[in-house]
């Protein structure tokens, strides 16, 4: 079967359910795999908004969607020459990916007689939903169910291993100029890893809030998930989070890759989440998915049994060496947290870090040593 994905995460779910080769077309935001917009064709494109601030595209957007104007560019011609027989594509968001009534107009237009599936989950069950429901269309129905049995073992697993602690009150924020909270599917990773979800709008649409209604949500910490990021992105945009909620502990996240696309890597946000609240309950999370943003100054009280835990838990488990000399840079560096962790990083097994993944872990660390 000829397939043409135009949003990310329907991507991922083709992937998933081993149908790459059947993949003819993508969007220019198809990048899980890499593969996925390096091979195939793109048949969507949009403004490159990598060199603009979060209140510029927010001021972008806001322009396009009340002059009417399209924020993405369906090319009708290339899509119709692929001959695909399904199209994947959604009716959530208009800001999210393209609208499945444009495409379906190019097509009549064109004289293409592809189906067109459109995946609008509003939970996390309804996500897993959507993969089985690319399964029975695709006619891989037994794939998709043991890939949602999969997915559905690994949240019942961090269940039972956060069952019966304290939940922490967690906000998380999809964007930060102006600040939005979370919705649709959101708030469920949130609950799914033992937190409380707090400035949330579960299952529905996320829409603006202020840093005051925020706070007085009074959460115990927060996760920023900016969309149309990955850690990078999301870590500096979590700095101005740092400034507008003083006292409040926060947390970066890879909102691209495992919070903000309704695919399969959802139940790896579960995960990582879990690993914030409840680091001695459940596994670290894999580097390049969380970082503490946080200044060691700014934690609250009631946020220093997670810093004493997960300290605990990364002197336990074995990981990457760190070069020696930035370990000995450590314990020359004039704090007394340095010696410990130092000697604790030493103690790691494996290879090498690169210097930027040093300099991550470390900041990670560094307010555990007390």
């Amino acid at each position: 079967m000829r397939l043409v994905s135009l949003l990310p995460s329907a991507t991922e779910i083709v992937y998933a359910l081993g149908l790459g080769e059947d993949l003819v077309g993508v969007t220019f935001e198809c990048d899980e795999p890499p593969a996925a917009r390096a091979e195939k064709t793109v048949v969507v494109g949009g403004r490159d908004t990598s060199g603009m601030t979060p209140g510029e595209i927010d001021a972008y957007v806001r322009t396009q969607m009340a002059s009417g104007a399209d924020l993405y560019t369906l090319h009708a011609e290339a899509l119709a020459g692929l001959d695909p027989e399904l199209i994947l594509t959604q009716d959530l968001c208009r800001v999210c990916a393209l609208p499945s009534g444009h495409v379906e107009d190019a097509l009549d237009h064109l004289g293409c007689q592809a189906d067109v599936l459109s995946l609008d989950p509003h939970s996390l069950d309804e996500v897993l939903d959507s993969i089985l429901a690319v399964g029975q269309r695709t006619g891989v129905p037994d794939r998709a169910a043991r890939l949602v049995g999969q997915l559905r073992a690994r949240l019942t697993r961090i269940a039972g291993a956060v069952a019966g602690r304290p939940a922490p009150r967690v906000a998380v924020v999809e964007w930060v100029d102006p600040p939005f909270t979370a919705g649709h599917w959101v708030p469920d990773l949130v609950s799914a890893a033992g937190g409380q979800p707090v400035a949330a709008h579960p299952r529905a649409r996320s829409v603006e809030t202020t840093w005051a209604d925020i706070a007085a949500a009074a959460p115990d910490l927060v996760v920023v998930a900016p969309c149309g990021y990955h850690l990078a992105g999301a870590i500096a945009q979590a700095r101005s989070v740092v400034q507008n909620l003083p006292g409040t502990a926060v947390w970066a996240i890879d909102a691209d890759g495992i919070v903000v696309r309704p695919g399969p890597r959802l139940v790896d946000g579960v995960e990582a989440i879990a690993a914030i609240l409840h680091p001695d309950a459940v596994p670290a999370a894999p580097p390049g998915m969380v970082h503490r943003v946080t200044p060691a100054t700014e934690h609250s009280a009631a946020d220093d049994n997670i810093d004493i835990a997960e300290a605990e838990a990364i002197r336990a488990r074995p990981g990457p060496r760190i070069p020696q000399d930035v370990i000995e840079e450590m314990m020359d560096a004039d704090d007394p947290a340095h010696d410990a962790m130092a000697a604790a990083l030493d103690a790691r097994n494996g290879e090498d870090l690169p210097p930027e993944a040093v300099r991550a872990l470390w900041e990670t660390i560094r307010p555990h040593g007390r």
